[in-house]
């Protein structure tokens, strides 16, 4: 049993991924769909590559066939036209 954390966000142990792989999961995305494991504050950045080498071990895929995670939209709505206009000040939208 191993105690070590893979995901910190989420607070996912090695075990918990390892379970993940050998009851199917055989993506980055299934693993993290089962675990939560990629969805918490730093949206994978520091877990992926932890995440790929434990479904790797466990599956003998090559690394080039294991994709990572399916990004997300931003948490905080933005508007269109700052994503334009570029001296768009994105306070102004947010101001009462």
């Amino acid at each position: 049993m191993s105690d070590l954390l893979i995901c910190r966000c989420e607070e996912i142990t090695e075990d918990i991924i390892r379970k993940a792989v050998r009851d199917g999961c055989k993506t980055a995305d299934a693993v993290k769909r089962y675990t939560r494991a990629g969805m918490g504050m730093c949206q994978s950045k520091t877990c992926y590559n932890l995440i790929a080498r434990i479904i790797r071990e466990e599956t003998g895929l090559d690394p080039n066939d294991i994709p990572p995670f399916t990004q997300q939209a931003p948490v905080r709505p933005v508007s269109a036209c700052v994503l334009y206009n570029d001296t768009y000040d994105e306070k102004e939208l947010f101001e009462e």
